[in-house]
């Protein structure tokens, strides 16, 4: 409930939606934020936390502007919605380090205008303890050190405004936790983002991790499986050797034998080690999604789709009873 942090890690779903489509889409037409009887659905289902994305251009439609006063009436209406549901909200501007074609820290978009950004968004959203801020989603092609940066300069702006809510911090490279730790020009995410300051030390790093043969989640197969599962083991070691904390933002798979056993593999790597992560959210669902989308577990009319049973999420959901979530409460 408002102003209340769950006592069990995150067990969450992306709820697409309000990102889709350019920013001068119209609401109902282009993009659409969760209904009620999709936030019914999955909070009856065991999740107890959303990921939302939406698009920052049409939020704030010139940078260091104004959030737009109906775009906003939105966003905060979808997040009432979900927390009167009893669910948590992680924020998700869903750009990739983007805003239209500038990337943030181009002279087209400074990092000051990203700063900006979380400043107004701090500002609305501060005062409940149950939703977190996914700085951005899947930043790529700038430099780990160029995007640490930015990532400073956000969480500089977000405890400015007063805000002491977690910060979920992804790296650059589309923060993959099989590459987390590569070396690559500008530094690697597993070095570099340790660089990360934050006075609260509220912050958790995300990362996304899929399980098809290039990581993408854009094949509707799952060779890279076992290699998925060995990446978040790899993350977990990380994560406890630089006493830090994690979140897995995105992961997904279709309904074959062999992506349901991955799935659940990769549940048990997180609900194993509650002391250094924070919870999942698996991608995605959203009225909008085609039934056709392997990885949707938006509900049809024959029912729950396979990918529920996989995420286990009622044994979670009684294992958590009655204990807390340490990473969770870490900050």
């Amino acid at each position: 409930m408002p102003g209340e942090l769950s006592a069990a890690c995150l067990r969450g779903i992306n709820l697409a939606g309000a990102e889709f489509g350019t920013r001068s889409g119209t609401h109902g037409q282009d993009y659409i934020f969760p209904a009620d009887e999709t936030i019914g659905y999955f909070a009856a289902k065991g999740f107890n936390a959303v990921r939302l994305p939406f698009r920052w251009e049409r939020l704030q439609p010139r940078l260091s502007g104004a959030f737009d006063p109906a775009e906003l009436n939105r966003l905060v209406d979808a997040v009432d919605r979900l927390r009167g549901a009893g669910l948590a909200v992680v924020l998700d501007p869903h750009n990739y380090a983007y805003y239209d074609d500038g990337r943030i820290g181009s002279p087209e978009v400074p990092v000051e205008a990203f700063a900006d950004f979380w400043r107004r968004l701090a500002a609305e959203f501060k005062d409940d303890s149950g939703i977190y801020f996914g700085l951005m989603n899947e930043p790529h092609d700038v430099a780990a050190a160029d995007w640490l940066t930015a990532v400073n300069a956000a969480i500089s702006a977000i405890r400015g405004a007063g805000a002491g809510n977690l910060v979920y911090v992804p790296g650059t490279a589309w923060t993959g936790a099989h590459s987390w730790e590569a070396d690559r020009p500008g530094g690697a995410n597993g070095a570099v983002m340790l660089g990360v300051v934050d006075p609260t030390r509220n912050y958790a790093y995300e990362v996304h991790q899929y399980l098809d043969e290039d990581f993408s989640g854009t094949h509707a197969s799952c060779e890279g499986a076992d290699a998925a599962v060995a990446a978040l083991q790899r993350f977990t070691a990380w994560l406890r050797q630089h006493n830090e904390r994690g979140f897995l933002g995105e992961f997904g798979a279709p309904a074959t034998p062999v992506c349901l056993a991955g799935l659940t593999r990769m549940v048990a790597v997180i609900r194993a080690a509650p002391d250094v992560w924070t919870g999942w959210t698996y991608w995605a669902a959203g009225e909008w999604w085609p039934e056709t989308e392997p990885l949707n577990i938006q509900p049809t009319a024959s029912g729950d789709r396979p990918q529920l049973k996989a995420l286990q999420l009622e044994s979670a959901g009684a294992e958590s009873r009655g204990r807390s979530c340490p990473a969770l409460e870490g900050g």
